[in-house]
């Protein structure tokens, strides 16, 4: 199979399931620390990784699409 691309493979991982902090606070056009004090207050699923925190993009959206 030399030479031939999985691009089933290559889909999921071009497709984020998560955020970080920094895209949200570039996504709601807040700064950083505001950003933090949202996922902080629990209001969608958040997962801290070693010293960074991911979004849920599902529940961040979720989230997003309720309270616009």
């Amino acid at each position: 199979m030399d030479g031939i691309k999985d691009t089933s493979q290559e889909k999921i991982v071009s497709e984020k399931q998560t955020y970080t902090v920094k895209e949200i606070a570039s996504l709601l056009n807040i700064s950083k620390r505001s950003a933090y004090d949202l996922v902080n207050s629990n209001q969608f699923a958040s997962v801290r990784v070693g010293r960074t925190i991911r979004v849920s993009r599902m529940a961040f959206d979720k989230w997003l699409n309720k309270n616009c």
